[in-house]
């Protein structure tokens, strides 16, 4: 996507006018000026902001700056040349091999095979590392990549592309927002409107939970809402994670509002699944809501989406228990407790085998040690 096209995305993603969006700037700025024209220019690609103003444009938009950089230089790319530039824990011999292993098969992996391979992956990443998530997925892209013939092909390949940007924090710089963004185009190929939109909510929840890149939350929520308000998994987790980011910003009102909306979608669409990444089950809807309420300082709506979490959540995945207590020292240094609930927080996280963090609890525990600050 274009810097001018990701600008204007962005910005009305989060409901800017060009003109407001100048004004912000010259804010941010302090003694240097950009007008609406001037945002006119950049959108539509007649003029391109400079490293000053890219700055200010990341942090007005809430992005990490290098996303708003690589859109600048207008690679296009979809498996082959992300995967070059984010794939750093894989060794790239192995890669090669599992490409050419596959190219010169006599067989590749059918549609049905691919999607017995998706549900592996979202039952996986409920319970595995997500080092050893990324090792896996690396090798199963680049070869699903060679297959992409075909509108199905590109419906599980947006969704494995999802699940591999979780692997990577929101935080760090801008290698999730990227793989979000390609997925959300590889579920555009597959034409599907249920994939496009849950692809786009999963990104919104995933940045939202994790606090992190709030403006390509904002706009992956936006654009899943718009494409179709029929209840889905995917519109689900777009309202949620619209509410994450309405709290983080700290409109309760509207965060509150949000969270009504996703109890109505959740019971229409709730999963029986219980342990995959794919399904939002009683108790993962209650462990979005233990956050928000923490996020919200609301003890009432925490502790009771805290107890209904436990009482469901399956023994066999213990980093969402983790979860749920760091979200209860969340809630205590809320309360004016920063020291009692750092503490908790980080008993909770130590009695987890360090292969089971994710990068999703490690920010979390970033954010309860900044409450206050």
């Amino acid at each position: 996507m274009p810097l001018g096209a990701l600008v204007k995305d962005l910005r009305e993603g989060l409901g800017y006018s060009q003109a407001r969006l100048a004004d912000l700037l010259c804010a941010s700025a302090a003694h240097s000026t950009v007008t609406r024209e001037t945002v006119s220019r950049w959108e539509h690609g007649t003029r391109c902001p400079g490293p000053f103003w890219l700055r200010h444009l990341a942090a007005v938009l809430e992005v990490p700056l290098e996303l708003l950089e690589d859109a600048k230089l207008n690679r296009r790319r979809f498996l082959t040349n992300a995967a070059a530039t984010a794939i750093a824990p894989v060794v790239a011999s192995d890669l090669i091999h599992s490409g050419f292993t596959s190219a010169l098969a006599a067989s590749r992996p059918g549609l049905d095979e691919w999607k017995d391979r998706l549900a592996t992956y979202g039952r996986d990443y409920m319970s595995l590392g997500a080092a050893e998530i990324q090792r896996r997925l690396s090798q199963d892209l680049l070869v699903l990549q060679q297959q992409l013939e075909s509108p199905g092909m590109w419906d599980v390949a947006a969704k494995l592309m999802t699940l591999y940007g979780k692997t990577f924090p929101g935080s760090d710089g801008a290698r999730a927002a990227n793989w979000y963004r390609i997925a959300a185009e590889a579920a555009d190929r597959s034409g599907d409107d249920g994939t496009r939109v849950w692809v786009r909510g999963r990104a919104a929840i995933a940045l939202g939970y994790e606090g992190a890149g709030l403006g390509m939350a904002e706009l992956f929520a936006s654009q899943a809402m718009a494409i179709s308000d029929k209840p889905s998994l995917g519109l689900l987790n777009a309202v949620m994670g619209r509410a994450h980011v309405a709290a983080l910003r700290g409109d309760s009102r509207g965060a509150l509002q949000l969270l009504q909306e996703g109890r109505r979608v959740f019971d229409v669409v709730g999963s029986e699944e219980q342990t995959s990444d794919y399904a939002v089950p009683w108790w993962r809807m209650n462990v979005f809501v233990s956050l928000l309420g923490a996020r919200l300082g609301d003890e009432r709506v925490a502790a009771s989406a805290h107890g209904q979490a436990r009482e469901e959540l399956p023994a066999s995945l213990p980093r969402f228990a983790t979860h749920l207590e760091m979200h209860r020292g969340l809630m205590m240094a809320k309360a004016g407790d920063l020291h009692g609930g750092t503490i908790h927080a980080e008993s909770a996280l130590n009695t987890l085998p360090p292969e089971k963090h994710s990068l999703t609890l490690r920010l979390l525990m970033s954010e309860i040690r900044g409450t206050g600050h």
